[in-house]
């Protein structure tokens, strides 16, 4: 276990609340949108932690409860982090579909979309290869697979290059729009995270 949740979990004040349930606030780690709020006691977090899934204490159930386990749309750990109280968690996760049992976005009746368009648009990708939909562009590239995906990006390569050579603004920005939804595709169909290349030129950038 990462040592600093290690350290964290020594300093969780479970015993505050009634059968030792801290309250956990799930927030998208993409988009920052709060997704829904749930409560775990030290097993439901360690369980969490290990197995990547969010993972909560159900006090109907009066067990532990992976989220999705059955509509299937889980929440993938990424980050935890607790308040100064040491007495709630946050919980950064991503997404396998919508929260809410309702089939609302989040529990909390909102869009999970964030301001930053490229998260949004990372995360329709995603969606369309997790649940393909019937008639739709991006989920008939996933079908076709990794090759038919890099080939296309190859293209669109060479056609924003041409286009480069003229002084046709908008024909350029629509090439290069198209080559940059291309390589999203390409990045989810590696199952790659658009955040894991920003890091790569975060690093550069500090050398």
């Amino acid at each position: 276990m990462n040592k600093s949740y290690a350290e964290m979990l020594k300093r969780l004040n479970f015993s505050k609340y009634e059968n030792e349930l801290i309250p956990v606030i799930v927030q998208d780690a993409s988009t920052n949108v709060v997704l829904m709020l749930g409560f775990m006691n030290k097993e439901a977090v360690l369980e969490t932690i290990e197995s990547e899934l969010v993972t909560f204490y159900s006090r109907t159930k009066k067990r532990l409860w992976v989220k999705g386990e059955t509509s299937k749309n889980f929440l993938h750990f990424v980050d935890l982090k607790t308040d100064c109280d040491f007495d709630t968690l946050l919980i950064k996760a991503k997404p396998d579909g919508n929260v809410c049992h309702t089939g609302a976005e989040t529990c909390f009746n909102e869009e999970n979309v964030s301001e930053d368009f490229l998260k949004t648009l990372e995360k329709i990708i995603l969606g369309r290869k997790k649940h393909p939909v019937s008639g739709s562009y991006t989920s008939t590239l996933f079908k076709k697979g990794l090759n038919a995906i890099a080939q296309k990006v190859g293209e669109e390569a060479v056609e924003l290059i041409i286009e480069a050579k003229d002084n046709h603004k908008k024909l350029f920005v629509n090439e290069a729009a198209d080559l940059l939804f291309h390589y999203l595709v390409l990045l989810r169909e590696k199952n790659i995270d658009l955040d894991e290349v920003l890091d790569v030129l975060k690093e550069r950038h500090l050398k």
